[in-house]
C-alpha cells in the first residue's frame, strides 16, 4: 500500500483541486494522510469534507502552527503503507511525477527525492536554495542537487526512522544517509504556484543557517562533542596566547600595556578558549556516563532473563 502524507497550512484555495489531481495518479491500494499544521483558514474543514467522501482519507490536526517538520513526523508515524510519499498541496510539485519516483525506488533505493532542475520560483528562492544545497554537499559529502523538494518517496523503514523538529525536514536526505539508508534523486517537473501564498519568507534564510549548524553538530559530533569544542577552544586560546605573547614582548621593551584594549581581548580569548574546551570535556563525560548506564541496564536485563 502507498501512504501519501500531505502537510497543509492555510491551503483553502487549492486543497480540493490538489486532491482531485492527486487521485488520478494513485494506485488502487492507497491512503492519503492530511496533517493540518494549525491552519487559521478553512483548510481543516475542507479536508474533513474531502475525507467524508473518501474512505481512504485520514486527517490529523495540530492545535497550533508548529512547522512542517512536526507535521511530517506525525504523518510518518500514522502511515500504514509499505511506501510513504510526501507531497505539498500547492501543486508546484506535480502528482503526475509520482511514477518517476516509484520506478526509481524499485532499483533498491530507500528514499528517492525529486530534483526541481527547472524550478519555477523567484530568483531569490532559487539562489538561496542553490547555496544551501552546495553547503550541505560540502559538509556531508552527499551529492544531491535538491535536498528540500517536497516530493519524496520512502520505504516504510526509512520514513518511520525519522523524528523531525524545527527545520530538520530540510535535511531529510542527509539524516537518512547518516543512518545508512540509500538515497537518490530524480528530475521532476516543477510548476509555478497556482493557489495561496508561499510559506518561505525572506527571514527563513536566517533560520536555515542555524539549522544547518545544528544538523552538522548532531550528525558529526553528537557522540564526541569534545572533538567539536576542542577545535573552537583551541582557536580562541591560540588567539589569546598570541595577543598576550605580543603584549609581553612590548612590556619587556618598556612600554605600558595596562590601558591597551588589546590586553582585554587577549585575556577574554584565553578564558573563552579554556571555558569552551571544558564545556566539551564535560559534555563528553556526560555522554560517556549515559552510555555506561545504558550498558549496565542491558547487562542487568540479560542476567534477569
Amino acid at each position: 500500500m502507498l501512504s501519501v502524507v500531505v502537510p497543509v497550512y492555510n491551503e483553502e484555495e487549492g486543497i480540493k483541486a490538489f486532491f482531485k489531481e492527486l487521485k488520478k495518479f494513485l494506485p488502487q491500494d492507497y491512503e492519503v494522510i492530511f496533517v493540518d499544521d494549525g491552519s487559521t483558514d478553512k483548510t481543516l474543514s475542507l479536508v474533513k469534507e474531502i475525507g467524508s467522501k473518501n474512505k481512504n482519507i485520514r486527517y490529523f490536526s495540530l492545535r497550533r502552527h508548529q512547522g512542517k517538520a512536526e507535521a511530517l513526523t506525525i504523518g510518518f508515524q500514522k502511515s500504514k503503507g509499505d511506501f510513504v510519499l510526501t507531497i505539498d498541496a500547492d501543486l508546484q510539485d506535480r502528482p503526475d511525477q509520482i511514477g518517476k519516483l516509484q520506478k526509481k525506488i524499485n532499483e533498491e533505493w530507500d528514499m528517492v527525492s525529486g530534483w526541481r532542475n527547472e524550478r519555477k520560483d523567484s530568483p531569490y528562492k532559487k539562489l538561496t536554495s542553490k547555496l544551501f544545497n552546495l553547503m550541505a554537499s560540502a559538509f556531508w559529502g552527499l551529492k544531491l542537487n535538491d535536498l528540500n523538494c517536497g516530493l519524496k518517496l520512502y520505504r516504510k523503514g526509512a520514513a518511520k526512522s525519522l523524528n523531525l523538529y524545527g527545520g530538520l525536514h530540510r535535511f531529510i536526505p542527509i539524516l537518512l544517509h547518516q543512518e545508512g539508508f540509500r538515497v537518490t534523486e530524480v528530475p521532476v517537473v516543477h510548476d509555478v504556484r497556482k493557489f495561496g501564498k508561499s510559506k518561505y519568507t525572506f527571514m527563513k534564510v536566517f533560520t536555515d543557517i542555524p539549522d544547518m549548524f545544528t544538523m552538522l553538530f548532531l550528525s558529526k559530533y553528537s557522540n564526541r562533542p569534545l572533538h567539536f569544542f576542542w577545535l573552537i577552544g583551541l582557536i580562541f586560546g591560540l588567539l589569546g596566547f598570541l595577543i598576550l605573547f605580543y603584549l609581553s614582548i612590548i612590556w619587556l621593551q618598556g612600554e605600558s600595556i595596562g590601558r591597551r584594549p588589546l590586553l582585554i581581548f587577549g585575556v577574554l580569548f584565553t578564558l573563552a578558549g579554556i571555558q569552551v574546551f571544558f564545556t566539551g570535556f564535560l559534555a563528553d563525560l556526560f555522554i560517556s556516563g549515559t552510555k555506561s548506564n545504558k550498558s549496565e541496564e542491558v547487562m542487568v536485563k540479560e542476567q534477569s532473563d
